[in-house]
C-alpha cells in the first residue's frame, strides 16, 4: 500500500530517504527515462538534489542530511508532478547537465544527452589537431549545449550553431548569455546549410532528427513531451542526415571533419551507402550510432550524396 503525504513526511528525514522512495514510486509507475538518464535511481537523485538547491555532482558525504518540512513537501510534489504528467525531469526543473556544463532547457527544445559529449570533452582527439581548429559548426543546435560545449573546449575558435526552429534559437541564445559567450557562438536561422554564409569549417557536428516513423510511433511518452520536428526525419530516418551529406563538402576545410548523430537509423544509413566507410565512434560512457567522416571522404563520396537526394 503506498504511503500518504504526511506518513512520508513524517517517517522519511534524509535526502537519502527522499531518493530511494522517489526512484521506488517512479518504477512502480514504470516510467521511463533516457533524457539524461537511465534508471529510476538517477532521475531520482537529480530531480531531488535539484529540487533541495544541491548540484548534481554533491558529495556522497552529505546524503544523510536532514531536509525540512518544506524541502521534503516540495521533493513530494515535484516528485507527484513527474509522476502524472509523464515529462522528463529536465523539463520540471528546466536544467540539463552536458558535458559537465548547465544549460536551461524546456518544452521547446530536445533535453541535451549526445554522446558526442564525451567526444567535445576530448576536443575531438585524435581526430582533429586541436591547435588548429579555427571554426566549427554545430548543425541543429536546439539548446545550443553542443556549440556551448564546443566554445569551452576550443576558446580560440568562433562557433556556429543552426537550428530551423526560432524557438530552439530562443532558448540558445539563453543558454549563450548564461555562459557568456555572445562573442564565441553565433546562432543562425537556417534550414541546414540553405541560409548560412559561405563558411569553412575544421569541425561540422550535428545530432540532428533521424528517427524514422515506425520508431516515433513506438517512443515511449516522456518522449512526446519534446519537439517533434527535433526527432522526425521521414520515413527512413535519413531525410535530413542525407542533406547534411550531400552539402557538408561544401562547408568544411581541407582537413576537416563531419560527426553525425544517427542513433537506431546506423544501419539503414550504412546499408544506403555501402561503399562509404562510415566510421563508429565508441563510448566509454554508452551510447552509439555516431559516425564520422573526413572532408576527404565526403568529398570522394559527394555524387552518392547527391544522387540520394533524387
Amino acid at each position: 500500500m503506498q504511503s500518504t503525504p504526511s506518513e512520508v513526511l513524517t517517517t522519511l528525514s534524509t535526502l537519502r530517504d527522499y531518493i530511494r522512495w522517489a526512484a521506488s514510486r517512479f518504477t512502480e509507475a514504470q516510467l521511463s527515462f533516457g533524457h539524461g538518464t537511465i534508471t529510476a535511481l538517477d532521475e531520482a537523485a537529480a530531480l531531488v538534489l535539484h529540487t533541495v538547491y544541491q548540484p548534481y555532482d554533491l558529495s556522497e558525504a552529505y546524503l544523510d542530511t536532514v531536509l525540512t518540512l518544506d524541502e521534503r513537501q516540495h521533493v513530494i510534489e515535484i516528485t507527484d508532478k513527474r509522476i502524472k504528467t509523464r515529462v522528463p525531469a529536465a523539463y520540471l526543473t528546466h536544467e540539463a547537465i552536458f558535458a559537465g556544463l548547465s544549460f536551461y532547457v524546456d518544452e521547446r527544445v530536445l533535453v541535451p544527452r549526445s554522446p558526442i559529449a564525451e567526444l567535445i570533452e576530448q576536443r575531438f582527439l585524435p581526430w582533429v589537431d586541436e591547435d588548429q581548429v579555427q571554426g566549427i559548426l554545430d548543425l541543429g543546435t536546439g539548446s545550443g549545449c553542443i556549440a556551448i560545449a564546443c566554445a569551452y573546449a576550443f576558446p580560440d575558435a568562433f562557433v556556429d550553431a543552426v537550428d530551423l526552429s526560432e524557438d530552439a534559437l530562443a532558448v540558445a541564445e539563453k543558454n549563450i548569455k548564461k555562459h557568456q559567450l555572445e562573442d564565441s557562438v553565433t546562432l543562425y536561422l537556417s534550414d541546414v546549410f540553405e541560409d548560412l554564409p559561405e563558411t569553412h569549417y575544421d569541425i561540422i557536428v550535428s545530432n540532428p532528427p533521424y528517427v524514422c516513423r515506425e520508431e516515433w510511433e513506438q517512443l515511449p511518452i516522456e518522449y512526446r513531451a519534446e519537439p517533434d520536428i527535433g526527432f522526425k526525419g521521414g520515413e527512413s530516418g535519413l531525410d535530413i542526415v542525407i542533406r547534411i551529406l550531400a552539402d557538408a563538402d561544401n562547408y568544411l576545410t581541407e582537413k576537416g571533419i563531419l560527426i553525425v548523430e544517427v542513433g537506431n537509423s546506423a544501419e539503414t544509413l550504412q546499408s544506403t551507402f555501402p561503399e562509404v566507410p562510415f566510421y563508429w565512434l565508441d563510448f566509454e560512457r554508452g551510447g552509439y550510432g555516431v559516425f564520422l567522416l573526413t572532408a576527404e571522404q565526403v568529398n570522394f563520396h559527394h555524387q552518392s550524396f547527391v544522387s540520394a537526394l533524387i
